[in-house]
Order: structure tokens, then sequence, then C-alpha cells
């Protein structure tokens, strides 16, 4: 069988699934999707024929195809993934293009709540080389990955990670700009996601309480405590929170403004500390 037969066959067994298809094969062969194409009459080994359906078989239980692959593209980096972490989103861009477009390049403290992958941190000292970047997280497991893709990424100088149960502990320092993507879904959601995120994701890292907001309660009240004046607080929300997060943020925060993702969706909330924190 040639690389274009097994291409097809894999495509048919994903629904037609052109895109998934393409990245599965392209990772067993260890070439690119275009490659497919231009070797696209070269012999596949029975070995690579065999792995190739066998992350078939997983794609259609519906494990994630980054999971399975185990990497994925965030503002046009690469990041590990795996179970331990929600996997770098589009709409999490939003909040890294946000805060890359309010700021300067000059030194600046930064510090990511619930950093899952890393990728927020990561990517901001990526483009904003004077940045210091700290990121926390409640699983051992998600910064112990965090670290790796800082240092696959050769930011790992200027970006730390630390565990941290932000509900129950303050971070310790002092920051010029706080951001967050956390846990946001309601409870009684979980169970009615895709089974991609319901069945594979960390829930810890989904479940945001009865109403989806506890996270921003508890941030809101501990960040003009580790904030410095003026300093910067933006949330990514979900598409429905655009109003209760600013109203969270409100009391003790100025020009607290909504920023729409790609798809015209409330995604991002922020606001500076007023000068009288």
């Amino acid at each position: 069988m040639v690389i274009s037969e097994l291409l097809s066959e894999i495509t048919e067994d994903l629904n037609k699934n052109a895109f998934e298809a393409a990245q599965i094969l392209s990772f067993v062969l260890g070439i690119s999707p275009s490659e497919l194409v231009l070797k696209g009459k070269n012999e596949v080994s029975e070995k690579d024929r065999k792995t190739a359906l066998s992350l078939v078989k997983r794609r259609l239980s519906h494990e994630p195809l980054q999971y399975i692959l185990g990497s994925w593209e965030f503002m046009s980096l690469p990041f590990f993934v795996s179970k331990d972490a929600l996997i770098p989103r589009q709409d999490t861009e939003t909040l890294v293009e946000f805060v890359l477009s309010e700021t300067d390049n000059s030194k600046k403290n930064l510090l990511d709540i619930g950093t899952g992958t890393g990728c927020i941190p990561i990517s901001i000292a990526h483009f904003k080389e004077n940045f210091v970047c700290t990121g926390i997280d409640i699983s051992e497991k998600a910064i112990a990955l965090a670290k790796r893709n800082a240092k696959s990424l050769n930011v790992a100088g200027r970006v730390n990670f630390a565990v941290c149960d932000i509900l129950s502990k303050i971070p310790e320092n002092k920051f010029d700009i706080v951001v967050s993507n956390p846990p946001y879904i309601k409870s009684e959601i979980i169970d009615t996601l895709m089974p991609e995120v319901r069945d594979f994701e960390p829930k810890a890292a989904l479940d945001g309480g009865a109403d989806g907001l506890i996270f921003y309660r508890r941030i809101c009240e501990i960040a003009p405590k580790i904030l410095n004046n003026g300093g910067l607080l933006a949330f990514e929300i979900g598409f429905d929170q655009g109003d209760e997060v600013s109203a969270l943020m409100r009391e003790n925060f100025d020009k607290v403004e909504i920023i729409k993702d790609l798809c015209k969706n409330d995604r991002v909330v922020a606001g500076y500390l007023k000068d009288c924190m």
C-alpha cells in the first residue's frame, strides 16, 4: 500500500475528515502533511500502517487528536500536550494577543493562574523578551508539563512554575500583570460536554463551581494584594460570562473592558487596579 491509498482509507474511517487523517499519517511517517502529497506513491510499511490505524481507532473513541499526537500549536509555537492539562485553544490566543498589544517591552513581572501547559506565560515571554513570567497550577503533573514546554521553547530562564492552590493560598511576590484562563464551566454542565472534553480533559481544569465563577471571585479578591499599583488583570471567559466577570472586577478595577474573539464572542475581560489599592 502506498501513502495516498492509506491516506484515503484513513480519511474514510474518520468520516471524511481529511485534516485529521493527514495529521495522524504525517505523525506516524514523520513527514509534513504537504509531503504526503509529494510522496503519495511511496510504499508504507505494514508496521506504519498498523500504527496509523491504531491511532485512528483511538480518535474514533473520541480521544482528542491533540493528545494522540502529543503536541499542538499555540501562537504559532509547538507545545507538548498531555491528559494532565487542557489542550491549548485558539480562543486563548485572544487573551495572549490582548496582553501583547496592551504592553510595551519594558521589564515586567507576569503571573498566570491555572497555567496548565504553560502556553500563556511561555508565549508572552517568547514575544516579550524583557518579561519575567510565573505560572501556577494546583496540578504537579501540569507544572511538570509546563516546565518541559518552557525548556523546549528556550524561555526557561524567564518563566518559572510552581504548584499552588489558588483557593487556599495567595501567591507570593508582586506582579505588574495577572492573567488567568481559569476553570469556568458550571459543574452541572460538565456531563453534557462533548466526549472529547468530558471524558479526556482534566475535570479540575474545567469545573468552575455551581455558577462557573468561583475562580473569578477568588482572583478578583486576591488580585489587589498581589498586583502593583495600576497593574493589569486579564481573564479568559466563557462566551456568556462577560457581564458577570466585569461586575466582579469593577469594585477594584478601572477601565474594565470586554474583548471579543475572532468569532465575535466575548472572550476576555480586563482592567487596571485602581490607584487607591
